[in-house]
This record gives structure tokens, C-alpha cells and sequence, in this order.
């Protein structure tokens, strides 16, 4: 198990996206409050990653820093908007390959895919 959490912590980042701006979809792990309000969280793929499942690989996961706090829940879906980066983050919760200057975070709602 350890030799697979080391190979995750070691997943490759996509260096093309470094600089985009992009608004992803993901639930919230807690990282920092400021009273309360949630400052920093990871962005991960599928619910209870982390918290109650060994942690997604790197490239799974996002470090979101809201300028923003807002009131936000523990596994909580959201789509996030910001600023990627492919800076590599290290919590007590996993490695994250991508950080993201988080400028809004609003509540999931599944888009509607256009069709005939």
C-alpha cells in the first residue's frame, strides 16, 4: 500500500493547463477556516476521497485558496473557477498536483448537455 500511495503522491500534473483558467467540478475536503468560513480546501473526484478512502492520486487532486472564504461543508459538491497551477501541494489529507486561486465557488448543478 505504501509503494502504491508513493507512486500516486508522484502523478504527473498536465503542464499545458498551467496558467488556465478553468471552472471544475468536485467535492470539498476541508483544509483552513477563518471563523466560519472555509479558506482552503482540497477538490476531489468522487465523494469521500480522503476523508473516509485512501486519497485520489495527485493528479486527482486540486488545492483550492478561495480570496473569497465562504461557508462551505465537508464533502460538499461545488464548482470551482480560478486560476490553475500545476504547483504540487502536500496536506495531511494527500498530495495535490494542481493549486488553484480559487475566485468563485458555487453549489453542483449538473449542466445540461446540448442535443437534439
Amino acid at each position: 500500500m505504501q509503494e502504491m500511495r508513493e507512486i500516486w503522491d508522484r502523478a504527473p500534473a498536465r503542464s499545458d493547463l498551467e496558467g488556465d483558467h478553468v471552472r471544475v467540478p468536485g467535492y470539498v475536503v476541508p483544509l483552513e477556516y477563518v471563523l466560519d468560513d472555509m479558506k482552503e480546501f482540497l477538490l476531489v473526484p468522487y465523494f469521500g476521497a480522503c476523508v473516509h478512502s485512501p486519497p485520489p492520486p495527485a493528479n486527482q487532486m486540486i488545492h483550492v485558496v478561495l480570496r473569497k472564504p465562504r461557508a462551505l461543508r465537508s464533502m460538499d459538491a461545488v464548482w470551482v473557477s480560478g486560476l490553475l497551477s500545476t504547483t504540487r501541494q502536500h496536506s495531511r489529507w494527500g498530495a495535490s498536483g494542481y493549486s488553484l486561486d480559487g475566485l468563485s465557488v458555487e453549489p453542483y448543478i449538473a449542466e445540461k448537455k446540448a442535443g437534439p
